[in-house]
């Protein structure tokens, strides 16, 4: 694959990337982020997957997320990638305008689409599962692929859960730590979801469930640890969110998991830098070793 670097900025002695190629999944042109952290030469770094929310790109974090100065202490290497295909003639001329926020571009949550007219373009699933990380593998030899963590926001927060929900029913040690801001915990169970996965998957529920971190759950997927942090003062944490689905899915299965309800914090990224340094060190506690980085 062909990566075009867009920028490249030193931050905290290490370097925040901007890059771009072309999706054979997405059949469109893809931009990530990438901030790798100053180390030896020759160190091998674990990485951090981040996925983002509702109507977000890998901008968003990459401005407001404040992660670089705990990534350079801690010698992790930090992914952000976009949230969906995107483009004027994205799957044909049948493709609505995007006039909903929940829905189209921006908003691909996470799955590989099989109704049309997005079936063609609207591949996230298998993007960020395959294509994306194995361009990783290739382009960045710092990154150790063998120590992968994951985390994202609100509907990046369910394509965290759900990703890594499912490859520990195929391989289990592909993401040695998960956690979560603000995730969607049960599309099965809130507006958002079922708009997205009606539109995505189509109406057979019993579809959706591999994109439903409760119901994977309660299928018999397990996490070796959880780390998720919901604000109080969060406006979707009632009917979009519903946090305490997986608290009670997660006791159920007797998976290892710390929900922390911040008291007084929205959706927002200013609740999101507040944690995130935490969730950084959280993640590096897990997949650092003794590597000098």
């Amino acid at each position: 694959m062909t990566l075009e670097t867009v920028a490249e900025n030193r931050a905290f002695g290490g370097v925040q990337g901007v890059y771009s190629h072309h999706s054979q999944e997405t059949g469109t042109d893809m931009t990530f982020s990438v901030y790798v952290p100053p180390h030896t030469e020759g160190a091998k770094l674990p990485v951090l997957w981040y996925l983002s929310g509702l109507t977000c790109t890998h901008a968003n974090v990459t401005e407001k997320g404040e992660f670089r100065a705990a990534c350079a202490e801690h010698g992790v290497i930090f992914i952000a990638p976009d949230t969906s295909p995107r483009g004027q003639d994205l799957g044909g001329q049948d493709v609505p305008n995007d006039e909903a926020y929940d829905f189209g571009q921006g908003a691909g949550f996470y799955v590989d689409a099989t109704q049309e007219p997005w079936a063609k373009n609207f591949r996230m699933r298998s993007y960020i599962e395959r294509e994306l990380p194995s361009l990783i593998a290739t382009q960045f030899p710092t990154a150790d692929m063998e120590r992968q963590g994951i985390t994202g926001h609100s509907m990046g927060g369910h394509g965290a859960l759900t990703i890594a929900l499912r490859a520990s029913l195929r391989n289990p040690d592909r993401f040695k730590s998960v956690s979560a801001f603000a995730p969607i915990v049960s599309p099965l169970n809130c507006s958002w979801g079922e708009k997205a996965l009606n539109g995505y998957i189509g109406d057979d529920r019993d579809a959706w469930r591999e994109y439903d971190a409760c119901a994977l759950i309660e299928d018999g997927a397990k996490l070796p640890n959880l780390l998720v942090d919901q604000g109080t003062a969060d406006d979707f944490l009632k009917d979009q969110l519903k946090t305490g689905l997986l608290a009670l899915a997660c006791k159920k299965a007797g998976i290892p998991t710390q929900i922390r309800m911040q008291e007084g914090y929205d959706h927002s990224y200013y609740f999101i830098s507040t944690v995130m340094a935490d969730h950084v060190k959280w993640h590096a506690e897990r997949l650092t070793d003794s590597t000098t980085f």
